[in-house]
């Protein structure tokens, strides 16, 4: 194998990249290995230790990075002003942290002069494109290092053994049957009884949220400011966009909010199935739509629509160092210049509703929308209308007439 002085490795403290420390020592003979922590949310306890850990694995240093305001503030908040929902499901919140760890690995690997990153990314999952995407996009001289493509380890009980072999401790273990990823925004599982689309999830495959049944049968409500797309207060106190959804996800989580159970077309051509729980996401988005309903014509609403859809494959396919996605969150910041107001929102048994809505920019009228009299909308030009806007039928039927 090529020979690197200084390699990079996405580190997360998990059986793999347990694994991939000592592997790249003992495959790139003399090389030094620096593990890179992401901090995007995931939790004190996933990263409680993981420094030494990184250390007694063979790793010379290990950089933590505190992403979680930058995560939410430029890439969470942004994907959610676009209406992004992957395959009309999925929030994309695995997705959307790849770009700016991907990024920040980047930044580290040339500041402290790695020639190669590392990464514990399989062979059949979308993450290796979203970070070697990114890294090609990014710093393109840096050489990439995918163990699971290169080394002859197939499964998690040959990584248990090869650790064992080596007197590496991990707390990973043949009976923990899950994979999870965890960050601000939401938390992914799979594996388990989940691999066959038949089971139901069972209550382990949630982590976050209670399950509908057991939540509160009394609802709770809340209100949300919305300023041009983005949330800015709870309840009427303004809070940073990393505070905020950490606060809603611990409400909306009480109730149930935000659970997915999804068979979803990953991107090198395989379905999987995962459950996903986004508590606070589930409630911006339905607050972000609550005020598109007030603000956005027609034509303008279906644009919307449109990127949203392709900005759910953008994010999903790891290409947010691209051009089209400048464009893209180009035209969704102007479509969200009238999208401010205020809306209150019922949480209850898994749901999230919008109840009250308004803003200063609404398009809707009580005036014109009425049932009773009103003195603004002349009916009868409504025949007018209708007889232009039917034309093209009605003169394809004509012709009909005359064969």
């Amino acid at each position: 194998m090529s020979q690197f002085k200084k390699i990079l490795l996405a580190y997360s403290g998990g059986l793999d990249t347990s694994a991939i420390i000592p592997w790249l020592k003992e495959n790139y003979e003399g090389c030094e290995i620096i593990a890179f922590v992401g901090d995007v949310g995931q939790g004190d306890e996933e990263l409680e230790g993981i420094e030494a850990k990184a250390l007694a694995s063979g790793a010379v240093k290990c950089i933590v990075a505190d992403l979680k305001d930058e995560f939410v503030n430029d890439y969470v908040y942004p994907t959610l002003k676009t209406g992004a929902i992957y395959e009309g499901t999925y929030l994309l919140g695995t997705s959307m942290a790849r770009p700016i760890i991907a990024k920040a690995m980047a930044e580290a690997a040339l500041a402290e002069g790695a020639e190669a990153i590392a990464h514990g990314c399989t062979g059949k999952g979308n993450d290796q494109v979203r970070f070697e995407g990114a890294v090609a996009a990014l710093a393109p001289q840096i050489a990439i290092i995918a163990p699971w493509r290169i080394w002859d380890m197939r499964s998690r009980e040959d990584l248990l053994d090869y650790l064992a072999e080596r007197n590496i401790a991990t707390s990973a273990s043949a009976t923990k049957i899950y994979s999870r990823d965890a960050n601000a925004f939401h938390i992914s599982t799979e594996g388990g009884e989940l691999e066959s689309t038949w089971n139901e999830p069972s209550e382990q495959a949630w982590s976050w949220t209670v399950s509908p049944e057991q939540a509160p049968d009394k609802a709770e409500t809340l209100s949300l400011t919305v300023v041009e797309g983005r949330i800015t207060a709870l309840d009427g106190v303004e809070m940073s966009p990393y505070n905020l959804l950490v606060e809603l996800n611990d409400r909306a989580a009480k109730h149930g909010v935000g659970r997915v159970d999804i068979v979803e077309n990953r991107l090198v051509g395989m379905k999987s199935r995962g459950c996903y729980e986004t508590p606070g996401g589930t409630v911006m988005m339905a607050a972000l739509r609550a005020i598109e309903e007030l603000v956005l014509d027609k034509p303008t609403r279906a644009w919307r629509e449109r990127v949203g859809a392709e900005f759910s494959h953008l994010v999903y396919d790891g290409r947010w160092f691209t051009p089209l996605c400048k464009a893209l969150l180009a035209s969704a910041n102007a479509i969200a210049e009238d999208v401010s107001g205020e809306v209150v929102l019922k949480m209850y048994k898994g749901q999230v509703t919008a109840i009250q809505k308004s803003s200063p920019n609404s398009l809707y009228s009580e005036e014109f929308a009425t049932f009773g009299e009103d003195e603004v909308y002349d009916q009868s030009h409504a025949e007018g209308f209708i007889r232009l806007y039917s034309l093209a039928s009605r003169i394809k039927a004509l012709n009909s007439l005359k064969k």
